[in-house]
């Protein structure tokens, strides 16, 4: 390697992570790795989502209201969320809101982080491609219909 290599030569950018849900850095080797289907089928989650100060207003109008617009901006969410079709990074913090196999999420993060990113564990991809419509359905009922109800009542 000749000096001007060493000297102006381009560096490999370092890898870098942001938790999908509070959208802090991850930091290398911490973290776990989630499918949307996981994701999305916490209750805890959708609480959460649908009471964060973007969201708070349209469940307010939802539940005190009956608004169908509200209603409506509900199911934009929950389909957006749903729809994703990449793995979640998740931060140690946030971690607890998924009934999940923790050893095998934090596993699959270590893959992750080892190929930078390029790894997918089993079922990842859109909610809808890997959930039984049923199950699928009920989880966006509780999103739309529920979520965040004890804190608006």
């Amino acid at each position: 390697m000749s000096v001007f290599t060493k000297i102006f030569g381009k560096k490999k950018k370092e890898f870098k992570a942001f938790c999908e849900i509070s959208k802090e850095p991850v930091e290398k080797g911490y973290g776990y790795l989630l499918t949307t289907s996981q994701v999305i089928s916490s209750h805890v989650y959708w609480d959460n989502i649908m009471t964060e100060p973007e969201t708070m207003a349209y469940t307010i109008k939802h539940f005190k209201e009956n608004d169908s617009t509200a209603t409506q901006i509900r199911k934009m969410l929950f389909d957006k969320f749903s729809n994703i079709d990449k793995p979640w990074i998740i931060s140690d913090t946030y971690i607890n809101w998924f009934n999940v196999d923790k050893t095998k999420a934090r596993l699959a993060a270590d893959n992750w982080w080892l190929n930078e990113g390029n790894f997918e564990p089993e079922d990842s991809g859109k909610a809808g491609d890997f959930l039984a419509s049923q199950q699928l359905q009920e989880l966006m009922r509780y999103a739309v219909l529920e979520a965040g109800r004890d804190k608006v009542a």
